[in-house]
């Protein structure tokens, strides 16, 4: 009784350092209220780049009627798709923000990597549009008219394009969203493709049209580059896949709670911009049910200090097999695959 009354002592002291070092709330209803912060910090990154990337399309559209800029009609095409994907991001985490019920026991963050596949076939369809243009123009020569105008209008896109493509991520990466990170990778690529239409219009206005039509080649190539890195991402988090690191790390907080011998599993899954965590240890088989409970809470305590972005962790505790003791998990044997 003593140790066990020890061990209480030095848990809560533990939990006291803790929150001293890195406070943070137990109670549900701040955590909604965390989580539905994220989704309108996401939701006020959405929208400025939607107003950015709008007026910038705008723009370079303008150019693209008074000049015939296939590479800038490339170019301003991708840009007002990169805008428009803001719509279903900004609908998936209007979605987010609803609460769990008997139907969607998770709620409904998956929304998001809904959102994370439709901004992937808008990079595909711009590429697709793109590669049309290039090659038309190559098989069809027109005169470019206004090389000065079309470059400044290269440079717009590009500031345009970066300053969102920063923003998007700071954000997306602060928040956990992997569909916001993929979007601002996207502007970024779209700022480079800026970059090349500047360089088609310098070859134009030296005389080489083709210069052109093989820029909107060029750029087709960059978007497809894009869509690679941001199919990768999307992928990795429609599987549920988590950083490696992050597991370990998780591992390592249950090993250091008082009473955990042991980590038998750890299992994290994203839903929107969360974790959430499945985990058994294993502890003392003497345990009474309310100390090996306490070793539960402390394990959950420990890994939402350590996992960032972590809501919540359901934690089972087994019994360390003694002498001669039979499975703790004998009656589902026959059910294991």
């Amino acid at each position: 009784m003593e140790s066990r009354h020890h061990h209480g002592r030095w848990s809560h002291r533990r939990h006291q350092l803790a929150h001293l070092l890195k406070p943070h709330s137990h109670e549900s209803a701040q955590k909604v209220d965390s989580a539905l912060e994220s989704s309108a910090e996401g939701m006020r990154a959405l929208w400025l780049s939607l107003a950015v990337l709008g007026v910038t399309a705008l723009l370079q559209a303008g150019v693209v009627l008074l000049s015939g800029s296939v590479a800038l009609l490339g170019d301003t095409v991708h840009n007002a798709a990169d805008a428009l994907t803001a719509l279903p991001l900004g609908v998936a985490f209007v979605l987010g923000r609803r609460a769990a019920n008997r139907r969607f026991t998770y709620g409904y963050g998956r929304a998001e990597d809904l959102a994370g596949i439709v901004i992937v076939l808008t990079i595909a369809a711009s590429a697709a549009l793109a590669a049309y243009e290039a090659v038309d123009r190559l098989l069809h020569p027109r005169d470019i008219s206004h090389p000065g105008v079309v470059a400044v209008a290269a440079i717009l896109g590009f500031l345009g394009n970066e300053w969102v493509a920063r923003h998007r991520i700071r954000v997306g990466r602060r928040i956990g969203s992997a569909a916001l990170v993929a979007d601002g990778l996207h502007a970024r690529t779209d700022g480079f493709t800026s970059l090349a239409v500047l360089v088609g219009a310098g070859g134009v206005a030296l005389g080489w049209q083709q210069a052109d039509p093989l820029v909107g080649l060029a750029i087709t190539a960059a978007i497809l580059l894009v869509l690679k890195d941001a199919a990768r991402e999307v992928f990795r988090r429609l599987m549920d896949s988590v950083d490696p690191a992050v597991v370990d790390a998780g591992e390592a907080a249950l090993r250091a709670v008082p009473g955990v011998l042991s980590v038998t599993e750890l299992r994290m899954r994203w839903i929107g911009h969360r974790l959430r965590a499945e985990v058994t240890v294993e502890v003392d088989g003497g345990l009474d049910l309310r100390t090996a409970h306490e070793v539960a809470v402390e394990a959950e305590h420990a890994l939402l200090h350590t996992v960032p972005r972590l809501t919540a962790a359901l934690v089972h505790t087994d019994p360390a097999p003694g002498p001669g003791a039979r499975d703790p998990h004998h009656l589902l044997a026959h059910h294991a695959v």
